[in-house]
């Protein structure tokens, strides 16, 4: 049984699996609140997200808090699936080798 087959190239780096556990998490994120939580630049939380939501496992939720814009994401019910998946076929991973 080969156990990588089971793991999601969408998540293989680490700030989009970063992302995706943030989401799972909180159920709702704005955009400065994942970069500072990641610790990453404007460009570099954009692309991802953007990939992210290309891929249909996060949802972008653009609106006006008073005058100001605000975006914030949350994971899909397809993007949790996938995730949880992925997470799971890790921990079998692990597992596997011990």
């Amino acid at each position: 049984m080969n156990l990588i087959n089971n793991l999601n190239k969408l998540f293989d780096n680490r700030i989009r699996l970063g992302i995706m556990s943030a989401l799972v998490v909180n159920g709702e994120m704005g955009f400065n609140d994942l970069k500072e939580l990641l610790g990453i630049t404007d460009g570099n939380l954009a692309s991802h997200i953007k990939a992210l939501e290309e891929s249909k496992v996060v949802k972008v939720h653009k609106g006006f808090i008073g005058r100001k814009t605000s975006t914030t994401y949350s994971v899909t019910k397809a993007g949790e699936k996938s995730f949880r998946d992925h997470i799971d076929a890790l921990e079998k991973m692990i597992r596997s080798t011990r």
